[in-house]
């Protein structure tokens, strides 16, 4: 009868420090997520003015009440001005932000506009900030509904995008716009324009909430 080749001591004694290893580095990629979702403190108003019904611009800079001032632009997919005032499903928007917190991270995606000035905006059509695990191709532009930009690498494992520029705390963010209505919200009814504001890590902050509106063409 064969017998099973004896396992070394030296190797028992490895196992107990491998599986340390991987516990402390759970417990590293746990805290980078939990703690600056219970440690952040809301900054404020984004400093937008509520826009009229009627008026529509590809450009707007606000000063927050965190003395940040950013800026929130749109072009179409070839560079061109787009028409906010009659957007149709489908259509591609290539929206850029500067002067955003890079240690904070953002969705970028349509949503309604809330009924008091300084709310939170939403519902957002087709949801916010997908946080499945996904691979993006580098160098590869993937248009959606919403995108979700946040520097941290536990979520940057989750398909957020890095900003393009730290210092600058610029972004950019492929839009794909989804039909005008869904179970949530009703953009033919409901005031709704192409939003940033902080992701889930801090809901209640509405600093970054600048937006741009849009209207569904007819």
């Amino acid at each position: 009868m064969t017998q099973s080749p004896a396992v070394s001591p030296r190797r028992r004694r490895r196992w107990p420090w491998v599986v340390a290893g991987v516990v402390v580095a759970l417990l590293v990629l746990v805290a980078a997520v939990v703690v600056p979702i219970l440690t952040h403190q809301p900054q404020g108003s984004s400093g937008q003015a509520r826009v009229a019904d009627g008026v529509f611009f590809t450009e707007v800079v606000a000063t927050g009440d965190d003395e940040r001032t950013r800026t929130l632009s749109v072009v179409d997919e070839f560079g061109a001005e787009p028409d906010l005032s009659a957007v149709s499903a489908g259509d591609r928007l290539v929206v850029s932000g500067t002067g955003f917190n890079p240690d904070q991270g953002i969705y970028v995606a349509v949503c309604r506009v809330p009924d008091e000035l300084d709310g939170k905006p939403g519902p957002c059509l087709g949801g916010v900030g997908s946080q499945e695990v996904e691979e993006f191709d580098e160098g590869v532009v993937q248009y959606a509904a919403s995108n979700w930009i946040n520097e941290a690498f536990a979520w940057r494992l989750f398909g957020a995008r890095g900003f393009d520029d730290r210092s600058a705390g610029s972004f950019t963010a492929y839009i794909e716009l989804p039909a005008a209505a869904d179970e949530n919200v009703d953009c033919t009814v409901d005031a709704c324009g192409l939003y940033t504001r902080n992701d889930h890590t801090a809901v209640a902050d509405r600093v970054q909430d600048l937006y741009l509106p849009l209207r569904w063409a007819q």
